[in-house]
């Protein structure tokens, strides 16, 4: 009784082991695969063996968890039968409905032990278990070699004959959301008081680059400068020496009309008026990704784009410096006078301009603000839990962090105060 015991725990083990392999071979982060590859030692051999060829291991694991579902399935029915029908020698002498009853019992016991319990542990663990228990999958996967060779021969023959599909051998590649995955663990390993290497954040930068919109580059409506069409060339000399652009937008009635821009440089020609220097500037819509913008822009050899609104009007404007800041950071010349405070009063404590983006902030003070498509300002994120603009000196509470509003106009939030809580 006992030898039949220990061989339904084993064979129940050994199900567990095998599905759960199968569930941490497919989940596990090829790139941490790649790099242990790299290594070097036996750790380093066994894993380049067992991914050179990633459909004949996932054949090794099924074979050797329906070899041990068998296993089990008999010596269980064996046990069962024993114990509740002892008049008979062999489960194979029982009635039908009794052989059902049995199947069922025991099936119940597989499927949660041996299948749904295993698949989750390894699948959130898939990387470490994946590297514990390669050597033993290696020697099931010689072990197994001359069965699973055949069945994988068998089936490529079906395919090919019976379903016309040439079926490769399946490449063991990683994908740009497990690139993204390592990454973000990268990152979120670094401590606080250390610099983040440049080649890391660039990375991250360049996988988040192709989701990027443009209302989340753009400079908003509020702080564009530009000149009235009928604005005499001197007006417009004074406008370009105060701001140190090199370009400035145009605009007929009101800052929604914008019709083109001029360049700093057309000014010694000594126009006559501004429509004679003027040259048309580009629309996108808000929703338009930066990639797409990009490409646009070098295709028509033009650098600012006027960003829409749904209703048509300006929400903004982007420069290719712009999106090329997305991608290497901040890009800061002489004439860059937009100074943004941001100032760390202690651990717990900051003092944030509104206008900062918050996952700038997140990035740099590893804070943990609440990030959403519906904002992108600090300003914002605020705004849009309260749905309304707050007095100075409003004090504002959610998700672990306690905002004061230092200083606020009739249009939008200046200056914030910030406090992490005591997060539990």
């Amino acid at each position: 009784m006992s030898f039949t015991i220990g061989v339904i725990v084993i064979s129940l083990l050994s199900c567990a082991f095998f599905l759960g392999m199968e569930a941490a071979y497919l989940a596990a982060n090829k790139i941490h695969v790649e790099i242990e590859k790299k290594q070097g030692g036996l750790m380093a051999t066994v894993l380049t063996r067992l991914t050179q060829k990633p459909s004949k291991f996932i054949a090794t694991m099924l074979v050797g968890y329906y070899l041990s579902l068998v296993v089990y399935a008999i010596f269980s029915a064996n046990l069962i039968t024993s114990y509740f029908y002892p008049q008979f020698n062999h489960f194979s002498e029982l009635p039908i409905e009794n052989l059902f009853l049995i199947a069922a019992c025991s099936g119940l016991i597989a499927v949660f032990l041996a299948k749904l319990l295993p698949k989750i542990i390894f699948q959130i663990y898939s990387n470490t278990l994946l590297k514990v228990f390669a050597v033993p999958v290696y020697i099931c996967y010689i072990l197994l070699n001359y069965i699973t060779s055949f069945i994988t021969w068998i089936s490529k023959i079906i395919s090919r004959v019976f379903f016309k599909i040439n079926n490769g051998e399946l490449q063991y590649a990683f994908s740009k959301v497990e690139l993204g995955d390592y990454i973000s663990e990268q990152m979120d390993a670094v401590d606080q008081d250390q610099e983040l290497d440049s080649e890391i954040q660039l990375f991250q930068n360049a996988l988040e680059f192709s989701e990027v919109k443009a209302r989340e580059v753009m400079v908003p409506r509020t702080e564009i400068t530009a000149v009235e069409l009928h604005e005499s060339p001197k007006g417009l000399s004074k406008l370009f020496t105060s701001t140190g652009y090199s370009k400035i937008l145009v605009y007929k009635d009101t800052i929604d009309d914008i019709v083109g821009y001029v360049h700093s440089f057309d000014l010694f020609k000594k126009p006559k008026g501004i429509k004679n220097i003027m040259m048309p500037v580009e629309f996108v819509p808000e929703t338009m990704l930066i990639s797409d913008v990009l490409e646009v822009l070098t295709k028509k050899h033009k650098s600012i784009a006027v960003v829409l609104d749904e209703y048509g009007g300006t929400s903004g404007i982007m420069t290719v410096e712009d999106i090329v800041e997305e991608l290497f950071g901040e890009i800061e010349d002489e004439h860059d006078t937009v100074e943004l405070l941001e100032e760390k009063l202690s651990e717990e404590e900051y003092r944030f301009s509104a206008r900062l983006e918050v996952d700038y902030i997140n990035e740099t003070y590893r804070l943990g603000l609440p990030e959403s498509e519906h904002y992108e300002t600090l300003g914002g994120m605020i705004v849009s839990q309260l749905e309304e603009i707050p007095e100075k000196g409003a004090v504002v509470q959610f998700d672990g962090f306690q905002y004061t509003i230092i200083e606020v106009s009739t249009t939008k939030i200046e200056i914030i105060h910030l406090k992490v809580l005591d997060q539990e």
